[in-house]
Formats: structure tokens, C-alpha cells, sequence
């Protein structure tokens, strides 16, 4: 027996023996270099090589890397996040992504949702590349083609969109005070309706995943996904995207029936008590939903809005927005009013309920029954369009109120203008205003017909069935809604009203511009510099010239913006090519970043390109595809742009 027991301990020697070794090695191998016993990040050249051969679509996630130069970057990222305690290392396979825990503090987890291992995988990974500053760079003629066709059909940088995947971080942009928040009234389940129109699918699928992952599951009674009618071929595959997604329900109208009628055809078969309308290309925030439904437990007649961060359309980069609430002027345009500090008194101001005149329209919560009780939308409006000023209108002069949530935070992509028309090309917006003017502003409505004389005439519809809903609600006259809800809105004609032009959302500016210093910009393959041809003239196409000491058409200053500006008047665009354009202080066109091995390129995010000299003889400029080992695309200067 002695023998057999040794001789088979030896069997098992030698059998566990190479085991052994393999997993050794495996582990060893999937580190990163100097840390082969270590529990930090995995190996990046292994996730990298999980990017090229476990993604299900290779041409849609193949360029989602940056270029080797920025890898030592991305492994500081990865290792910051398992210190920061984001993920469990001992469930960590750089090839398999993570096991069921993913995250030790993933709102999935506590949701009770039973993702795939593939679903698991593609939002682990996909966070890192959130985190890299070159997410948005051209590096071949297919990625130029895949960018140019996501702005023709989405009017943004859908090559930015699919390389972010369907999860990803964004900072928690809520006022501190908004974290120590209590919401005492009871908890009311919702329905999120979701209309769309031929939307990407990657940034559909991140509306999705979000309000998923960041609404906790007591309260996240459904997602109603309302196709209106979209006729690009990847809608079609969306069904299987949602199969695993138990609370998502996919709608489609029968027809193209447009924003308005779509949302009452989303409504219509939403079972929660309180309706969220949320656009198609939003992400939401941290904690986001439980102060929009606080006041509307405690008063059902109450409308919220969250604060509308912006995710920018060329670099997807998200960022808070101030305080704002929503106005209009008599063009019946809407507009963003800044707060007053004097509303501000204490700190808890800036956290509580802001009572708004109107709304943008895109986002807002409201119980599912009063909408019923108050009309829901004018089903007589066509497509998009007034209707948030309707709506506004309606609940303030029938009873209800609309309040501004600061601590509630929705990013949303501000596109620079609508990809699609109405069905017939028709101006929809105008009926709709019309509609709105007819049924609800009494005699005011000449005001409006000042500005737009064309349409006293138009035509508008059956507003029948509209105005015997006002009566029927026994609504307030318009005169009491300016006197009491909007009394800053002054008449034409009285004096000069701030409102007398359409204001668009300006959230980005940021006031004076912070110079870091000033430098020449020299090319390192011919020697010479960046200067103006006309350094006073909007739009004059920037070039090269001999490098002067003093020349104050060379000299550029950078800003704590990472902008490049000239003559303190304007700053260096990239947005169609390198010229001189008026400093918008937001992040886009103008904003440069180093890049390369030596940090010597400049890179714009919202182009995808670096700047470069034509040739090594030509004195033009051009933005090209990024390409460290090209010399015309080296640029040497004394002051730094910061390091975002």
C-alpha cells in the first residue's frame, strides 16, 4: 500500500506539476511589466489584443485604441481605477472581463440585473477608453469616413459614440450639498419613454444603459423605447441588443408620426405612476431621478425638469451646466435665463426647487394620470416644435407648477442642427406656434404676430377640442401668467426687452480668458512659423512664415482653455481649417491638446486631426490624419498647453 501511495502521489505530482507552471505563467503573462505578482491592472497589451478578436462587429471597435505612445497613459488610468477600489481584482480577466460582481460599487449590482458576460466585458472596457484623451483621432481614411457619415445622418461624431461603447464614467456634476439630501415622501415607480428617429445605436444604447445602471431598481418600473418609424438598417438589429434587458419594452408607430405624437403613443402604453420623457441621446447622472419625483410624490400637480448638462457633439466630452431656468420671447422662441445671484441667499438656494416659466422639453417628469387629466400633448401639432411652450402655458395657467431640480443632472448631446425634416418638409414649427398663440395667449398673441407678420394668416388646424380643454380646467388668462409666473418678460415697444432675439443655450463660456503665456509656434520640419495673414480678420486662414523675434502676427497666447489666441482678439480654429476665429470658450474647434511621444503634436478632439505643415516647402497648413513620425506634424513653442 506504501508503494502504490507513493507511486500514485507521484501520478499526481506530475499531472499537477505542469498545471502549475501553465497558470503561473498565465498569470505572470497577463500583468503588466514589473508587476507580475501584483493585484493592479492587467496586462494592456492583452486588452488591447480583447478589443481586435472578442468584439462582435471588428470594424465598429477595431481603431478603439489610441497609438502606442498613449499607452503608458491608459496603464496609469487602468491602475488608478482598481486603486480608486472600482473593481474587484480577483475577478479581473483581461480576456473575459469581469465575473458577476463588476464593479464593488456598480449601481448594476444592487439593481438585480443579470447582464451577460459579453455585456460585462464591452462596459468594463469601455470605461478606460472614456478616459483617454485621444478617443476622437483619425488614424486611417475609414475612420474619416465613419466620422463624416455619423455627422451627416446624426449631426455628431458617431466614430467618438462607438468607440465609448454602451457604458461609460461621467463626472457627477450635482452641487455637494445635493449628496447630503433626503427625500422623505414615498416612492413612486416610473416609466422612462424614450422616443427616437433614426438614432445611433451605440448612443441609443448608452441612453439606455445609463438610466439603467443610475435609477435604482424599486423605482425603474420600465423603459419604453418608441421607434417612430426609422428607416436606417441598424434599428433593426435592436431588438436582439435588448433581449437581456428585462424592464426595456420596444414600441414602434405605425407610421412617422413625429416628437409630440410619438410621446403620446409612448404614454399611452406606460403602466408607472410618474412618466419621465427623456431625448435619445442623453446619459443619465448619478442619482438623478430621485429629486425629480420627490415633489411629485408630495404634490402630483407638480412638472420637474432636470438641469440639461451638455455632452459635447464632436468629442462627446460631458460638462456641467450652470443654474438656469427657461424663459422665451415673443418670437415664441425658447430661451435660457441666467439666475440672478441674488436668488442665491444661501447655499441651500442652489439646491432646492427653481420655479421655471417654461421648459426646453426634451426632459421632465410628471405624474402619468395628471398628464392624462391635463391634455397630455395637442395631438394637432405636427413633428417638433412648440410644444414645449405649449405645455408650459398649459400647466401654469391650469393649476400645476414647473420647477428646475439642480440636483437633478441628465447629460444630452447638443447637436448643431436637426439631421432629419419633418415627412413633408413642411415648416412645422410655425403651425405649432400658431396653435400655441390661438389657444393660450389671448390678445398677447398680437405681440407675437408683430414679430412674425407672415403668419397672421397661416393656417393651424381644428384648435376646437383645445380650447374646450381650457375651459373645461378652468384656466388662468395669459395676462396672469406674465404677471405672476413670468414678470420679467417685457412688452415690445415698452423698452428694449434682453429676450428680444432667440437665445440659444450658451453654457460653455466662461468669461475672461486666463493666458498661461505667450510662444511662437514653430514647425520642426522646415524651420518656420505660425502667423496670420490678417491677425485682425475673422476667418483669415493662418500659415507659415519666417520666424520674426518680434512679430506680434507669430506671437500666440495660450489660455487656461488650451486655446491658441492671437492679438488677444481671436483664437486658432480648426472646426473646416486652421484660421482665425472669433474665442468661443468652449471646448471644440479651438480647443488644441499636445500629443505624441514627445508630447509635439497638436491634436483637436473635435476634428479628430492634428495640425500639420502641407509639405516641407509649402507655407500652408492643413489638418491631417495624426502620424507621430511625420515631421511637419511637430511643432515646437516655450509655453506648454495645459494638461487637461
Amino acid at each position: 500500500m506504501r508503494v502504490f501511495g507513493y507511486r500514485s502521489c507521484c501520478t499526481r505530482t506530475l499531472l499537477v506539476t505542469p498545471v502549475l507552471l501553465i497558470a503561473l505563467y498565465l498569470y505572470a503573462h497577463y500583468k503588466l511589466p514589473g508587476e507580475a505578482f501584483s493585484t493592479k491592472a492587467p496586462r494592456l497589451q492583452e486588452v488591447r489584443r480583447y478589443t481586435f478578436t472578442k468584439q462582435r462587429d471588428d470594424s465598429m471597435f477595431n481603431e478603439v485604441w489610441p497609438s502606442d505612445d498613449n499607452e503608458a497613459a491608459l496603464a496609469k488610468t487602468m491602475r488608478k481605477n482598481v486603486k480608486r477600489g472600482k473593481y474587484e481584482k480577483k475577478n479581473y480577466d483581461p480576456l473575459a472581463g469581469f465575473d458577476s460582481n463588476v464593479a464593488t460599487d456598480d449601481p448594476r449590482n444592487s439593481a438585480g440585473l443579470n447582464y451577460d458576460r459579453f455585456e460585462n466585458k464591452k462596459g468594463s472596457l469601455k470605461e478606460f477608453v472614456s478616459e483617454t484623451e485621444d478617443i476622437g483621432l483619425i488614424k486611417s481614411k475609414e475612420d474619416m469616413i465613419k466620422r463624416e457619415m455619423g455627422y451627416k445622418h446624426y449631426a455628431y461624431n458617431d466614430m467618438v459614440s462607438q468607440r465609448l461603447g454602451y457604458r461609460r464614467d461621467i463626472p457627477d456634476t450635482r452641487h455637494a450639498l445635493c449628496k447630503e439630501k433626503k427625500y422623505t415622501h414615498r416612492v413612486v415607480n416610473t416609466s422612462v419613454v424614450v422616443c427616437f428617429y433614426n438614432e445611433a445605436l451605440m448612443t441609443l444604447m448608452r441612453t439606455v444603459h445609463s438610466i439603467i445602471d443610475r435609477t435604482p431598481d424599486n423605482i425603474l418600473h420600465e423603459i419604453l423605447l418608441v421607434d417612430d418609424f426609422s428607416d436606417i438598417e441598424h434599428v433593426k438589429d435592436l431588438q436582439k441588443e435588448l433581449k437581456e434587458l428585462k424592464k426595456v419594452k420596444l414600441l414602434k408607430t405605425s407610421k412617422r408620426e413625429g416628437l409630440i405624437r410619438a410621446r403620446i403613443f409612448g404614454a399611452d402604453h406606460a403602466t408607472g405612476e410618474v412618466l419621465i420623457f427623456l431625448d435619445s441621446h442623453v446619459e443619465a447622472n448619478q442619482d438623478w431621478v430621485q429629486p425629480l419625483l420627490d415633489p411629485i410624490a408630495n404634490d402630483r400637480t407638480a412638472v420637474t425638469i432636470p438641469i440639461i448638462d451638455i455632452i459635447d457633439p464632436d468629442t462627446f466630452k460631458y460638462t456641467a451646466s450652470p443654474l438656469v431656468r427657461g424663459g422665451f420671447n415673443w418670437g415664441m422662441h425658447f430661451a435660457w435665463l441666467q439666475m440672478p445671484q441674488s436668488f442665491f441667499i444661501t447655499e441651500n438656494d442652489k439646491v432646492n426647487p427653481i420655479k421655471s416659466p417654461t421648459m426646453a422639453g426634451g426632459l421632465f417628469a410628471i405624474d402619468r394620470g395628471y398628464f392624462s387629466e391635463i391634455g397630455k400633448y395637442d395631438p394637432g401639432m405636427d413633428v417638433w416644435g412648440g410644444e414645449n411652450l405649449e405645455i408650459s402655458f398649459r400647466v401654469w395657467q391650469c393649476g400645476g407648477s414647473m420647477h428646475i431640480i439642480p440636483c437633478s443632472r441628465v447629460g444630452h448631446i447638443f447637436r448643431k442642427r436637426r439631421p432629419y425634416s419633418s415627412p413633408n418638409g413642411e415648416d412645422t414649427t410655425s403651425k405649432n406656434s400658431l396653435r400655441v398663440a390661438h389657444v393660450w395667449m389671448d390678445d398677447y398673441k398680437e405681440y407675437f404676430f408683430q414679430i412674425r407678420s407672415d403668419l397672421r394668416n397661416a393656417s393651424y388646424g381644428d384648435i376646437s377640442d383645445r380650447l374646450a380643454l381650457r375651459k373645461r380646467l378652468q384656466c388662468k388668462s395669459f395676462k396672469w401668467y406674465l404677471d405672476n409666473i413670468y414678470p420679467e418678460l417685457t412688452l415690445p415697444g415698452k423698452f428694449k426687452s434682453h429676450n428680444a432675439k432667440a437665445a440659444q443655450p450658451m453654457f460653455g463660456g466662461r468669461g475672461t480668458l486666463k493666458k498661461v503665456g505667450k510662444t511662437q509656434i514653430r514647425n520642426e520640419a522646415n524651420g518656420q512659423c505660425i502667423e496670420a495673414q490678417d491677425m485682425h480678420k475673422k476667418g483669415s486662414a493662418v500659415l507659415l512664415g519666417k520666424c520674426a523675434a518680434n512679430g506680434k502676427k507669430q506671437m500666440w497666447t495660450v489660455t487656461e482653455l488650451n486655446e491658441l489666441l492671437l492679438n488677444d482678439q481671436l483664437c486658432l480654429d480648426a472646426e473646416k481649417y486652421p484660421r482665425l476665429m472669433k474665442c468661443t470658450m468652449l471646448d471644440g474647434g479651438q480647443h488644441w491638446d499636445h500629443t505624441g511621444r514627445a508630447r509635439n503634436r497638436l491634436y483637436n478632439a473635435a476634428t479628430g486631426k492634428c495640425l500639420s505643415a502641407f509639405s516641407e516647402t509649402s507655407s500652408s497648413i492643413i489638418m491631417a490624419i495624426c502620424n507621430d513620425k511625420d515631421s511637419r506634424q511637430r511643432w515646437s513653442m516655450t509655453v506648454k498647453l495645459p494638461q487637461d
